[in-house]
């Protein structure tokens, strides 16, 4: 039995030299510091336990407590916004854009020409540089974007905003993963 446990410390110690060499260093470190602990008086001794402890517990109990402290902050932000998407998403259903649109159009005011409002759409919902042309009754608009979540967002705005899409291009380019968009919309 002995023997097998030479032979497993060999083989350990010589497939494993750094291992060795470090526990060799940490041997000798240790050996240092317990001399010199042991130079010390006895009221020093205690002294360095006692300031030893207190730090211990000063950078773990703050540090935890700031750790603790912006995990909660983390955690409300978030619930926050979960409740504001969901009481969003709940009220979307009482926007009626046919009642909005006919309503401005009584006033027989329109504000901007379509497109100055679907690039000003466009901008509020973070897509710039697009090319909005107006064509007649219709609209181009062509503009490229690297976010999905965005480019849905903005034509699904197009949509509350009772704009529909007579022609729809959507092409992701490969290198850069931008989603370059062409389309033509009618009010």
């Amino acid at each position: 039995m002995k023997r097998l446990q030479r032979l497993a410390k060999r083989s350990t110690t010589a497939t494993n030299p750094q291992s060795s060499a470090l526990s060799v260093r940490m041997s000798s470190y240790q050996s240092i510091l317990m001399t010199r602990w042991q130079a010390l008086s006895a009221r020093d001794q205690l002294a360095l336990l006692l300031l030893s402890a207190f730090l211990l517990l000063f950078v773990g109990g703050y540090g935890g407590y700031s750790v603790h402290q912006a995990a909660n902050a983390s955690k409300n932000e978030y619930q926050e916004q979960v409740a504001d998407y969901f009481w969003l998403r709940a009220q979307a259903g009482n926007i009626d854009s046919n009642a909005l649109n006919a309503a401005s159009s009584a006033d027989g005011v329109d504000a901007m020409p379509p497109a100055s409002s679907i690039n000003a759409l466009l901008n509020n919902s973070g897509i710039a540089d697009a090319q909005v042309i107006a064509a007649g009754d219709a609209v181009q608009l062509s503009f490229t974007h690297p976010s999905q979540a965005v480019v849905s967002g903005a034509l699904g705005k197009l949509e509350q905003q009772g704009w529909q899409f007579t022609q729809l291009s959507m092409q992701q380019d490969l290198v850069t993963k931008a989603i370059q968009v062409q389309a033509t919309v009618t009010s």
